[in-house]
Formats: structure tokens, sequence, C-alpha cells
């Protein structure tokens, strides 16, 4: 298994990234330009971010994780589209497939993360310290929710495809109600009402509080956000191993 595993990975190395010269400085090049474009935008109309006094940190610290969380869900739902030649193989299953991709995404946003995070701290000589624990257990959340959503979807979208046009269409206010712009903190009660039953805002939350010692976040559930992902992972898991012969075929 683990050297499948592994041969799926290098191929979409190689597919995704391997194409060209530039394939892999646009994976750091593409967040360093979402994180410059909201700090551009916001510094001009605001004085100081939602916390501390850098804007691209308080950007970065929503923002990467967001984009970690939406790229893991969209390429583990197409894990078996995308290696539906070797799932012929009968050494090949879809959970190599699904294992192949979520690995390979995830340690791609975490080379990212740290890369684009580094180097604000760098380029801004920013103090520390950085609590790690805290930075590691959400990004540990985010690769956890963003595998359940995922596999998932993974079910959904080869089962029935127009679930993917839906999705797309449903998840588009996730950029701007998942904590990137503001802090949970400071919204309206009602508006925090319904927003705590976004799992993002306390995946954001529990980000921000490893880079600002004074944050507390004391809204944030881990439990909240495990349960969801377990739970969205096992249903999409139950759902490919009863059906996915079927989607095989189709």
């Amino acid at each position: 298994m683990a050297r499948t595993v592994v041969a799926l990975m290098l191929r979409e190395m190689a597919t995704t990234y391997g194409r060209s010269a530039g394939g892999y400085i646009w994976a750091v090049l593409e967040p360093v330009l979402g994180v410059v474009l909201l700090t551009v935008l916001f510094s001009m109309a605001l004085r100081s971010p939602g916390l501390g006094s850098n804007f691209p940190l308080f950007y970065a610290t929503g923002y990467l994780p967001f984009a970690m969380f939406s790229g893991l869900a969209n390429k583990t739902a197409a894990s078996i589209r995308y290696s539906r030649p070797f799932l012929a193989y009968p050494s090949v299953t879809f959970v190599d497939a699904l294992i192949a991709r979520v690995v390979l995404n995830v340690l791609t946003n975490v080379a990212v993360i740290a890369i684009v995070i580094g180097g604000i701290f760098v380029i801004y000589q920013l103090p520390g310290p950085v609590d790690m624990a805290s930075v590691f257990e959400a990004l540990l959340l985010v690769a956890l929710l963003g595998s359940g959503v995922g596999v998932l979807n993974c079910y959904l979208m080869t089962a029935f495809p127009i679930w993917e046009h839906i999705w797309h269409i449903l998840t588009r206010p996730l950029f701007l109600v998942s904590g990137i712009f503001f802090l949970y903190d400071l919204m309206p009660a009602k508006a925090q009402d319904l927003l705590w039953y976004n799992p993002l805002i306390h995946c954001v939350g529990l980000m921000r509080r490893g880079f600002y010692p004074t944050y507390e976040a004391s809204y944030l559930s881990r439990a909240f956000v495990v349960g969801v992902a377990l739970t969205l992972l096992l249903a999409g898991l139950a759902l490919l191993e009863r059906n996915h012969r079927k989607l095989l075929e189709r």
C-alpha cells in the first residue's frame, strides 16, 4: 500500500507541478499574491488590522488556512476521477488514491504556509515567540476537516456530477464568513450565534492564537471541528466502500 501511495503521489507531483518550471513557484506565489491583495485593500481603509499592527501577518493567518482547506477538499473530491485509470488494477484501491491526494496536498500546503509566514517574519522583522503547538493543532484540524469534506464530496460529485456545481455555489460565502477579514469576537451576538457553526472559524481562531499571545479565542471548540470532520469522513468512506465499483463504471 505504501508503494502504491508513493507512486500515485509522484505521478501527481509530475502532472500538477512538474509540467513547467514555474509549477512549484506558483504553489507559493498564488497565496503570496492573495495575502498582498488583502493587505493593500484593507490597509487603505483601516489604520490597523484586527490583531497586532502587521497587516500581512493578520491576513496570512486567516487566508492560508482557508486556502489549505479549500485546496485539500477540492483535490480530495476529485481523487477517483483523477486516478480512475489506475483503479482498474486490483492492487490499487480508492483508499490509496484518497491517501495519496490528502498526504501530498497537506505536505504542500504546510510547506507553503511555512514559507509565506516565515517570509513575513523575516521581511518585517517581527518578534516572537510563536506558539507552535497551537499552529500545529490548527493545521491538523484544517487537514482533518478538508479531508472529511473532500472524501464525502468524492462520492457525491462522482455519483451526482451536478453536486459539484451546487457545492461551489453553496460554499462561495465561506471566504467571507470564515474569519479571514475580521475577528469572531468583534461580531454582533446574532452573527456569532450563526458563525460559530462554521468549523473554519475555529481553525482560523486557533491559528491566530498561535501568532498572537494575547489573543484567547475563547469561543473555539476543537471537539466541534473534530466531530464534524470525522462524521463527514466516515460517511464518505462508507459510501465509497459500498459504491466505488459502480462509480468506476460510470
